[in-house]
């Protein structure tokens, strides 16, 4: 179970995306626009059979499933899709995200998605004028002296940056350009301009918004011939605005100019982002083509304008979906249309033959290549023959359903049609799907060119500088707008804090290591808080009973060594592994007894009856549970067994270890959003605090809205039950509280800082009566970030601080890396501070953030970010994924997902 839901925890979950919503009649009207005539013409006998592989399949006429609805053909237009099958360089994480030992146990799923897009260009349909950026605020406390710690070995660190040695410094003009006759077609767009590059002198064009650094006339009418049909094209360019130096947009501009210096490169533009098409790399075992690439960032940073560059891998696979079909055929000839649906729905396709992204929202099997659409001219054509005239493709199978894309709204809004029809043949499938992921030789064959080295990564950061600045036509463009490249990688300063002290029963202490690993320590310590489990039942199938016993003679005994005492357990034999055959059997042992903790074993991680475990032990009849894997019954039984008893003791309410905390009433908070992969529409927040001042004790809520943001109005009412208990506990409040943020984008910044955290201030100062009784920090902590450094072409060695150089000028942020990697290169967690009332110096809040990488209980070393997160990310995704409905609050004072 450890890889159920890989990728879905960030909003990449499947869905089937409201597909009955649409109906196929005369005048219907779509969302983008357009009203469309009647639907696309459909014959009333059977689609023409065809041959999928080695036999023949033919669909028969009836009506459409019923998880089908047809509908209105809409015009097949071109689109710009974002293209989510990116692989970022696996193992970057490290062992603590989702940790290795943590796979013995189905408890805990792992998830996360590597990857993000660069702030690209301003794509087709760019409003007129200043397209409204989302303002960037000033956090930056007045308060705060400086942002820059003091504490650590100072040392001097790399990063994938070059600095921008000379900038454009005079006003850059902006222009609509506009096309009569209307050409969808960016690429013939662009050529058409380029035939009077004389008249324009040096500009950037993205097939709607030209920018130039001086001015041309207000208004210009140009003509280009069209080659491909000679028509006469008028091409009307209008003036709609300018930027100056220090303007919202301006840097904007330097992307725009570097993503077209990449296309000079001959890369391949999938989606939004460069790949090098004729270096990929063939998977053949595995039909999997791995290309590399490239992303890029300009930003504004501390004194200087650097460019990100990173290196990114996209997974292509070599089937294409109408050999998908086919497999599925085979395999399941009865129920082909329902295994094809829940392997496509969601998969995002590349079309070769205008290299966009698509992701499948539904598929019509009423619809064939056959069945005809109508052009903006009235005329109706098929699909067949609208791909042979435009693209020279000629489809081979006229009997294949047809896929169903639904826009974006963003791209509805700039005209594009709602609903996008695709060919099967015509679409090769991207990414990873979850079966794949669990493949351990497949994700081992990708580890291989995907975890890149620090060395190996510097190395190919050169190589790519080094073509920015031979290729004549980039120095050529990059000269005409005054812009030069270092070449050199960025030198930073940085700092590396002494190792934390990890704290144990009876006070005893030992340095948490080079690599942040206490795994050994554990073994011959007694726990920071130890617990006594004398009442619990172990649930198995009969085969297995033998197996069972033994390994629960080891874990009593690993328990005992770390002063924890496990009484011998009830066992219940049951004949099958089915769903209902446990969750009927937990119902008569919590109707006959009450259990402090049920144990289950099971065959697989099969993932309804992990859910209906969970769903039973945490909502219907509340009592900590574990899930075991029965092939770990036998595998390096004394190492499992150990973090099979620290998961024990903490779903418990015990705790394995702490460290050195400052000596205040310290409340530390984590908040994390994921979404529900079965309904696109709702996400759950989970909210975790601490309840102690050692903070092993956490309360924990969640809560489900349907914004389908990852933001969350319940937050400030889930804090104020934390400090309810917290004040049942203790009789009195935290004086401080730190609260880390996961899950916020660039663009949802603002929000949050105008309303959650306002709403939280509200709160508090209800609750304390003067809001100046409390001290609160709010940081936003991002994982997926493209920030890569290196010390001494290694990894930097876990508590590396940089906060200089590299971070905003604008906001109180710094990146700490917490992790020791062996393979790939480490990714730092960033962090950005909103808001701080606590009146810290940054290198104290700099180290009490460090700190609590060290205790997330589920790995005995550091974890990426802190502690609260982590477990907030880990209710939220046993809910969103599994239960999908608030747990019992009974137990939210213990760690019972853990």
């Amino acid at each position: 179970m450890s890889n159920q839901g890989r990728g879905k925890s960030r909003g990449r979950g499947r869905g089937q995306d409201d597909k009955r919503q649409y109906s196929r009649g005369p005048g219907y009207s779509q969302g983008s626009g357009y009203s469309q005539g009647p639907g696309p013409s459909q014959s009333s006998q059977p689609p023409q059979s065809f041959q999928p592989s080695t036999s023949e399949w033919s669909r028969k006429p009836g009506p459409p499933q019923t998880s089908q609805t047809p509908y209105t053909r809409p015009q097949l237009t071109q689109s710009t899709g974002r293209a989510v099958g990116r692989l970022g360089p696996r193992g970057d994480s490290g062992p603590g995200y989702a940790g290795k030992s943590e796979k013995m146990d189905v408890d805990d799923p792992s998830s996360g998605t590597s990857g993000q897009g660069d702030a690209g260009a301003l794509g087709r349909g760019a409003m007129r004028g200043r397209r409204p950026l989302p303002a960037e605020i000033h956090t930056k406390p007045s308060t705060l002296v400086s942002k820059k710690g003091t504490t650590g070995a100072k040392v001097m660190l790399q990063a994938n940056y070059f600095k921008l040695l000379a900038t454009t410094d005079w006003c850059l003009y902006q222009y609509r350009v506009d096309f009569s006759p209307e050409e969808d077609r960016t690429i013939v767009r662009k050529g058409l301009l380029r035939l009077h590059k004389e008249t324009l002198g040096a500009y950037i064009f993205d097939g709607t918004v030209l920018y130039t650094s001086h001015r041309i006339q207000d208004e210009l009418e140009l003509w280009s011939n069209r080659q491909s049909d000679d028509t006469k094209i008028r091409i009307t360019v209008r003036l709609v605005g300018d930027m100056t130096r220090g303007d919202q947009h301006y840097i904007q501009f330097f992307n725009i100019i570097m993503r077209k210096c990449l296309g000079l490169l001959k890369l391949q533009l999938v989606g939004r982002d460069f790949f090098d098409a004729r270096s990929k790399v063939e998977v053949r075992d595995f039909r999997l083509e791995l290309w590399p690439g490239y992303l890029t960032s300009i930003r504004q940073h501390e004194s200087d304008i650097l460019m990100c560059a990173e290196i990114t891998h996209k997974v292509m696979r070599q089937q294409t979906l109408l050999d998908i079909l086919n497999d599925c055929y085979q395999l399941s000839r009865h129920d082909y249309k329902k295994s094809y649906q829940d392997q496509v729905m969601g998969v995002v396709v590349l079309t070769d033959y205008n290299n966009n992204t698509y992701r499948i929202t539904d598929i019509d099997f009423d619809a064939t290549p056959n069945s005809t659409f109508q052009l903006k001219n009235g005329e109706n054509i098929s699909y067949k023959d609208y791909y042979r005239n435009k693209y020279q493709i000629k489809i081979r199978n006229d009997s294949q359903p047809m896929l169903v894309s639904r826009l974006k709204p963003r791209e509805r809004r700039a005209g594009q049609t709602e609903l996008v029809y695709l060919v099967p043949e015509l679409c090769r499938a991207t990414g990873l799907t979850d079966n794949m992921r669990e493949n351990f030789n497949l994700m081992r064959a990708l580890a291989e060119h995907t975890r890149v080295s620090p060395k190996s990564r510097i190395d190919k950061l050169m190589t790519f500088n080094r073509r920015l600045r031979s290729e004549p036509a980039i120095v050529q463009e990059l000269n005409d707008w005054n812009l030069k490249l270092d070449e050199r990688l960025v030198e930073i300063p940085s700092r590396i804090l002494p190792q934390e002290k990890i704290v144990f029963g009876g006070g005893r202490q030992a340095p948490a290591g080079q690599f942040a690993d206490w795994t050994r320590e554990v073994h011959n310590k007694h726990l920071f808080n130890v617990v006594k489990l004398s009442n619990w039942v172990v649930i198995c199938v009969n085969r297995v009973r033998r197996d069972v016993e033994k390994f629960v003679g080891i874990l009593q005994e690993v328990a005992n060594a770390m002063g924890c005492r496990i009484e011998s357990p009830r066992f219940w034999d049951i004949n099958d592994d089915r769903s209902n055959t446990y969750t009927d059997t937990l119902e008569r042992i919590m109707s006959s007894s009450n259990p402090e903790l049920v144990y289950c074993v099971v065959s697989n991680n099969r993932t309804d009856r992990y859910g209906a475990i969970k769903k039973k032990c945490t909502v219907d009849r509340p009592v900590p549970s574990q899930v075991f894997l029965a092939k770990n019954l036998t595998k390096n039984t004394r190492s499992i067994a150990t973090k099979v008893a620290i998961q024990l003791a903490c779903k418990l309410g015990g705790a394995p270890w702490s460290v050195e905390l400052p000596p205040i009433n310290l409340m530390v908070v984590g908040f994390d959003v994921c979404h529900d992969p079965t309904d696109k529409s709702r996400d759950y927040g989970a909210m975790v605090a601490s309840l102690d001042k050692n903070l092993t004790r956490y309360f924990s809520a969640v809560t489900a809205h349907t914004s389908g943001e990852e933001l969350s109005n319940e937050f400030s009412v889930n804090l104020a039950k934390a400090l309810h208990c917290y004040r049942q506990l203790h009789q009195n409040l935290p004086s401080h509280i730190v609260i880390y943020r996961d899950g916020v984008g660039d663009g949802q910044i603002p929000y949050v800082y105008e309303h959650e955290v306002e709403q939280i201030k509200s709160k508090l100062a209800g609750i304390y009566g003067d809001i100046s009784v409390v001290k609160m920090a709010f940081v936003i902590v991002t994982k997926r970030i493209n920030t890569r450094v290196f010390y001494n072409q290694n990894n930097p060695p876990p508590g590396t601080i940089i906060d200089d150089r590299i971070t905003n000028p604008m906001k109180y942020d710094f990146y700490i890396i917490s992790q020791s990697v062996r393979q790939g290169t480490v990714s730092p967690c960033a962090y950005n501070v909103i808001a701080d009332t606590t009146g810290w110096r940054a290198d104290q809040l700099q180290r009490i953030t460090y700190k609590l990488t060290h205790m997330y209980y589920n790995w005995c070393g550091t974890v990426r970010v802190p502690a609260p997160c982590q477990y907030a990310h880990k209710l939220a995704f046993l809910v969103s994924q599994f239960i999908r409905r608030p747990p019992s609050t009974q137990m939210q004072n213990l760690l019972y997902y853990l």
